[in-house]
C-alpha cells in the first residue's frame, strides 16, 4: 500500500551539530481523508556498528562510553555499554566499521558480515544503522583502542554469556548491541 504524501513545509530549525527540521505534510489515507502532520525530524546521517566476537574464547569486545542523551534521560552516570559504532560521513558502511573498530577497540577487522540495515528510531530520526559482526583474535590487536581526541572509551572484552546476562539484567540496553548479541546467539555462532 502506497500512501499519498504532500510536503507543505520543510524548515531547518538548527544546523548546529546535526540538522533538525520542522516538517509539515498532508497524508492522504486510503479512504481519501487528508490529515495534516507537523513533525520535527532529526537528521544525523547514517551509521554503522560492528560486534566483535571470538568463537574459540566465546567472548565479545564491547565498549563503554558516555552518552549525553542517555544521561539527560535518566541514565545516572551517562555511561553505556555498546558495540563499536560511528557515523558513515562519506564512507561506505564496511569502511566505517573498520575505522571505528581500530579507533575504539584497537582491533583490525578483517572479514565482516553485514547482518542488518535498520531504522533505529523512525518516529523522528532519519538514521539507518548498518549492523555487522566480525570475528577477532589477539593477532588483530593493533592498539589499546579508546577512541579519538574527544572520546573517552573503555574497551571491554567479556565472555559472551556475561554479555547476554548484562542484556537480561538491563546493564546493556543499547538497541544495536542487544540486536547484535541476540543475533549471534540465535544464529548459533555463539552460545
Amino acid at each position: 500500500m502506497s500512501l499519498n504524501v504532500t510536503l507543505i513545509k520543510d524548515k531547518i530549525l538548527s544546523e548546529n551539530y546535526f540538522v533538525l527540521r520542522n516538517v509539515t505534510y498532508d497524508l492522504t489515507r486510503k479512504d481519501g481523508e487528508v490529515i495534516r502532520h507537523k513533525r520535527e525530524v532529526y537528521d544525523r546521517g547514517n551509521g554503522a556498528a560492528v560486534l566483535l566476537y571470538n568463537r574459540e574464547k566465546q567472548s565479545v569486545v564491547l565498549i563503554r562510553q558516555f552518552r549525553v542523551a542517555t544521561w539527560l534521560n535518566g541514565n545516572a552516570d551517562g555511561m553505556l555499554i555498546e558495540a563499536c559504532a560511528g557515523l558513515l560521513d562519506d564512507d561506505e558502511p564496511e569502511v566505517c566499521i573498520r575505522k571505528e573498530a581500530i579507533e575504539e577497540t584497537g582491533y583490525e577487522v578483517s572479514d565482516a558480515a553485514k547482518v542488518f540495515e535498520l531504522y533505529m528510531s523512525p518516529g523522528g530520526v532519519t538514521e539507518i544503522v548498518h549492523l555487522f559482526i566480525a570475528e577477532y583474535s589477539e593477532a588483530q590487536r593493533a592498539s589499546a583502542g579508546g577512541g579519538v581526541e574527544d572520546e573517552e572509551i573503555e574497551v571491554l572484552e567479556m565472555p559472551f554469556s556475561e554479555a547476554l546476562a548484562k542484556v537480561k539484567s538491563g546493564e546493556i540496553r543499547d538497541a544495536k548491541t542487544v540486536i547484535l548479541l541476540q543475533h549471534l546467539h540465535a544464529s548459533g555462532i555463539m552460545y
